[in-house]
C-alpha cells in the first residue's frame, strides 16, 4: 500500500476515525492491527517475518536487561548478529553470491547462479536498524519494554514502517500511553504535511523522475550541459521524494497524535558536506553516528583513525542502501569527502584571515554551490544502473571525454522507449525548484517570529484554504499519468 495510492486514501480516513472513537487502552492494539494490514497488503507472507523478528528482539531485550556480565553481552551479540544476517540474507544474498563468482572465476571455478529467489522485503532495512538501536539501548541501560504489543507497535507503526524516519524506543514508547485527546491543530498541522507531501512526490519528483529516467537510460546521447541538469533533476526528484514520503509519514502520524523525528532541513543549502549529513535523512546518520562511527572509536583516537572511523561508516551506510558496488562506492565517496572537509577545517582553522573569510556572506553563498555539486557529483553513483555507467557519465560532466561539436541536446528532444522528453523545459522546473527552498527558508523563518505580520496573513483561515485549493488543483491537473513509487522504498 502505497502513501499515492487510493487504498491508502481509504486506509487513513478508516484507522483515524477508529482510533480517535476507541478507548484509549485499545489503541496501541488498533494501530498494531492497522500496521499489520499495511504492511502485509503487499505481500501477506512477509508479515510473519516481522512478526517473528520483533518477538524475537522483544525476548531478547528483556534478557539483556535482566543478565549481567558476559551474559548480558552474549544476548546482545546475539540480537545484533540475528538482525544483521536476516538483513544480510535477504538484502545481500545476490551481491555476495555474485562477489563469490568473481572470486573463483580466475581459478577455474564455475558457479551457478541461485537455486532459489529472494524478494526484498519492504523496510527490512529500517525496521532491522530500530531493533538494532533498541537492543543496544537496553544494553547501556535503558529500560525495557514489558508490553509486547507496544514493542511490535514501535517497529511495525504503518507512518514509518517502510521508509522511516527511524524512530528511537525512548521517544516513541511513551507517547503510547500518554494522555492524548484529539486537538483540531493535529488536523490542521497533519492534513497540511500529507498534503505538501503529495504536491512534493506528484508534481515534483514524479514530472522529474521521466526526465532522469530518459537521461540516465541513454547518457550517450547527452552532451555534458544535458547531463548536468539530468544530474540536477535527480538531485530534486530524490529529495523531494523522499522528504515527501517523510511528510506524509509525519502527516498520518500526527493525525494519530503522534511525533516521529523530522528527517530533512533543506539540505541542498548546507555549506559544507558535513551540514549536509546533519539536514539530509537525519535519522539515519544520527543513527550511524551513535551506533557505527562512535563504536568504531569516533574521534577518540589519532586523526587517522578518526578519518578511517569515518570512510568505514559512510562505506556500509552506502552499502546499506543498496547490495551493488555503485551504492558502496556512494559511500565511499561520501566517506572521502567527509574526511576530506576535517581535513580543511583542522588546516585552517588556526589560520585567523581564512577564519574572517568563512564568516563573509559570499563565501557562505559558494561554499553551498560547491557542497551542492559535490553531492551531486555523488549521486551519479546512487542513481546509476551500475559501476561502469556511473563512471562514464561522471568522465563527461567533468568533461574528461572530448566535447563533441554538436549543440547542447537541451534545445532539441530526445526520445527514449518511444516517449519524448523535452530538455528545455528542465532548466524551467529547477529554477522553480530553487524557489520552493526560499519559500521553505521564509517558511522557518515566519515560524521562529510568531508577531511577524506576513506570518499571521499566511497562517490566517482564507489564505490556508486558498493554497490547500491551489495545492490541490495543481495535484490535479499536472500529476503524470503513472507515479512510481517511493525511490527508499527499495532499501
Amino acid at each position: 500500500m502505497l502513501f499515492n495510492s487510493l487504498a491508502y486514501l481509504i486506509f487513513l480516513p478508516i484507522v483515524v476515525t477508529l482510533f480517535w472513537f476507541c478507548p484509549k487502552t485499545w489503541r496501541p492494539l488498533l494501530l498494531f492491527i492497522a500496521s499489520y494490514v499495511f504492511y502485509m497488503s503487499w505481500k501477506p507472507i512477509y508479515g510473519f517475518l516481522i512478526i517473528g523478528l520483533t518477538l524475537l528482539n522483544y525476548l531478547l531485550g528483556l534478557l539483556i536487561a535482566n543478565k549481567q556480565g558476559k551474559q548480558k553481552k552474549a544476548f546482545l551479540i546475539t540480537a545484533i548478529a540475528t538482525n544483521l544476517i536476516l538483513l544480510g540474507i535477504f538484502k545481500y544474498a545476490y551481491f555476495t553470491w555474485d562477489l563469490l563468482k568473481v572470486t573463483v572465476a580466475p581459478f577455474g571455478m564455475q558457479m551457478s547462479a541461485l537455486p532459489f529467489q529472494i524478494i526484498l522485503p519492504l523496510g527490512i532495512s529500517f525496521f532491522v536498524f530500530e531493533f538494532i538501536h533498541y537492543v543496544v539501548e537496553v544494553y547501556k541501560g535503558g529500560r525495557p519494554v514489558k508490553s509486547f504489543i507496544n514493542f511490535a507497535l514501535f517497529a511495525s507503526f504503518f507512518p514509518t514502517q517502510i521508509a522511516g524516519p527511524i524512530k528511537r524506543y525512548q521517544d516513541f514508547i511513551p507517547q503510547l500511553s500518554a494522555d492524548s485527546k484529539f486537538k483540531i491543530a493535529m488536523l490542521d498541522e497533519g492534513m497540511g504535511l500529507i498534503l505538501f507531501g503529495l504536491f512534493k512526490k506528484v508534481i515534483f519528483a514524479d514530472n522529474l523522475a521521466v526526465v532522469v529516467q530518459s537521461g540516465f537510460s541513454r547518457p550517450d546521447l547527452l552532451t555534458s550541459v544535458d547531463l548536468w541538469l539530468v544530474v540536477y533533476a535527480f538531485a530534486f526528484q530524490i529529495y523531494f521524494d523522499f522528504s515527501g514520503y517523510t511528510d506524509i509519514a509525519r502527516g498520518s502520524a500526527l493525525l494519530l497524535g503522534y511525533k516521529v523525528p523530522i528527517n530533512f532541513n533543506l539540505p541542498y543549502l548546507a555549506g559544507s558536506i558535513a551540514e549536509f549529513w546533519h539536514r539530509w535523512h537525519i535519522s539515519l546518520s544520527t543513527w550511524l553516528r551513535d551506533y557505527l562511527f562512535i563504536p568504531l572509536g569516533g574521534s577518540r583516537g589519532s586523526k587517522w583513525m578518526t578519518y578511517r572511523n569515518l570512510f568505514i561508516t559512510m562505506a556500509l551506510g552506502g552499502l546499506w542502501h543498496g547490495a551493488a558496488l555503485h551504492f558502496l562506492v556512494w559511500g565511499m565517496y561520501q566517506g572521502v569527502l567527509l574526511m576530506l572537509h576535517k581535513m580543511y577545517s583542522e588546516t585552517v582553522s588556526p589560520i585567523a584571515w581564512i577564519s574572517n573569510i568563512k564568516t563573509n556572506k559570499i563565501y557562505h553563498a559558494l561554499s553551498i554551490v560547491f557542497t551542492f555539486h559535490l553531492v551531486c557529483v555523488g549521486w551519479v553513483f546512487f542513481r546509476a544502473d551500475n559501476f561502469s555507467m556511473a563512471i562514464s557519465i561522471i568522465e563527461k560532466l567533468l568533461f574528461l571525454k572530448p566535447l563533441s561539436n554538436q549543440i547542447p541536446n537541451w534545445v532539441l528532444t530526445i526520445v527514449n522507449t518511444n516517449e519524448p522528453v523535452t530538455f528545455i523545459v528542465l532548466p524551467f522546473i529547477i529554477a522553480l525548484l530553487f524557489v520552493g527552498q526560499l519559500i521553505a527558508v521564509w517558511q522557518n523563518k515566519f515560524k521562529a517570529n510568531a508577531n511577524n505580520w506576513i506570518a499571521k496573513i499566511i497562517s490566517s483561515s482564507p489564505v490556508k484554504a486558498f493554497v490547500v485549493a491551489a495545492v490541490i488543483s495543481l495535484l490535479i491537473v499536472f500529476a503524470p499519468d503513472t507515479s512510481p513509487k517511493f525511490i527508499y522504498f527499495q532499501f
